[in-house]
């Protein structure tokens, strides 16, 4: 125990004590001042706005970026902002945004984005309409012109533009089996189609659709049977999920109701017909995000198109956003949702009652064009947000 105290000794201790002090500070100021995967700080790269736009990670497959078409490298790249540091970003830099798969379908992206600068697009709505499909949503921009009709012409004009099929050069046909409208008016004879067979044909079930449909219509509801659930007046901006050529917009314009209808182009210019019956389309996926601010919508529609064949985790997301954009008191239309045997029971119905709505209306009716023997269903809904206590 004595030798401790010996001078010598002593002052090995303090060295060594002096030396582990040290090294500790220094580790601590490293840690603190350098990027640590653990630290709360970016990357010095992720701040840096002289950083070179080669080196921006537009996606964390192991692809290079070297892989994708310079077009989509410009487009994605980090911007910096003109008058420097912005409250709104807070940031000086700008990132547009662009859906992650768009990278994981290199070829198809490198046929989009390859075009001149300034000059014509190609004619390539299949292509885009297949990024959208696999989860390339937004598209990114491009900068050059899309492929318009060589003899467009102008709308008819409102209120006979509802219902009016309108010419033939208000479209460019390549991308579609039918080259004109008298096409697509008589596909619903032609087997070569299954989806919306007959909604081109505003002369033919389109005219009666959301109709007076009459007691012990089962799961058809009339859109005046509808808005009776409000106060008149109450129902005034609202969208359609897939909406076909937007019959609804157009009945709910008749009443003085605003609706965006989203349309994908399958096999017919769908978004063309529905602008040009005067009412407003969006070219979205159902898997995109509903662009529209929280609590704002007062009606939200879907017909059809909502049914078993969605994966059910993608429905519970998709029924929760419909429940965020309606305001409290909103009303979500579930209109002839497609299910069979003990799936609406089993799956659907305890889905739907997850979100918190109140039913309204719950109508279930039999789908017997191809046999009873299949257990084919039809569930329409009028759920409403609770109009307090809706969070």
């Amino acid at each position: 125990m004595d030798q401790f105290l010996k001078p010598g000794s002593l002052s090995k201790t303090l060295l060594f004590l002096f030396l582990l002090f040290s090294t500790n500070l220094l580790t601590f100021f490293i840690s603190t001042t350098l990027y640590s995967p653990c630290s709360l700080n970016p990357p010095p790269s992720a701040t840096n706005s002289d950083a070179e736009e080669d080196d921006v990670q537009v996606s964390d497959d192991p692809r290079t970026t070297s892989d994708l078409p310079p077009e989509f490298l410009a487009f994605t790249s980090a911007q910096l902002l003109p008058f420097g540091y912005n409250s709104n970003f807070d940031s000086d830099t700008i990132f547009p945004p662009v859906g992650r798969p768009c990278t994981l379908f290199p070829d198809e992206l490198r046929s989009f984005m390859s075009y001149k600068v300034n000059g014509s697009c190609p004619d390539d709505e299949l292509l885009a309409q297949k990024l959208l499909l696999r989860g390339c949503e937004p598209l990114p921009r491009r900068r050059c012109h899309p492929a318009a009709p060589p003899e467009y012409a102008e709308p008819y004009p409102l209120p006979a533009s509802l219902w009016t099929s309108p010419p033939d050069s208000s479209v460019v046909w390549t991308s579609y089996t039918c080259k004109n409208y008298t096409c697509l008016i008589q596909r619903k004879k032609n087997k070569r189609f299954d989806d919306c067979k007959d909604c081109f044909d505003l002369e033919g079930r389109e005219k009666t659709r959301w109709a007076q449909p009459g007691p012990g219509s089962g799961p058809d509801f009339s859109i005046d049977d509808v808005l009776a659930v409000k106060s008149p007046g109450t129902i005034r901006i609202g969208l359609d999920i897939g909406g076909g050529v937007a019959t609804f917009a157009v009945r709910m314009r008749e009443r003085n109701i605003t609706i965006i209808t989203t349309s994908m182009n399958l096999n017919g210019p769908f978004n063309s017909f529905i602008a040009s019956r005067g009412v407003v389309p969006m070219y979205i996926s159902i898997s995109q995000r509903l662009p529209f601010f929280d609590n704002t919508l007062d009606i939200v529609h879907s017909m059809h198109v909502l049914s078993n064949w969605i994966p059910t985790t993608l429905l519970h997301f998709l029924f929760f956003d419909i429940y965020r954009v309606l305001r409290p008191g909103g009303l979500f239309w579930l209109d002839h949702f497609f299910c069979v045997g003990d799936q609406l029971e089993e799956v659907y119905a305890p889905i739907i009652n997850s979100i918190g709505f109140e039913k309204v209306k719950w109508e279930v009716g039999p789908k017997l064009d191809r046999g009873p023997e299949l257990r084919e269903m039809y569930l329409s809904a009028l759920l409403e947000k609770p109009l307090k206590n809706s969070w």
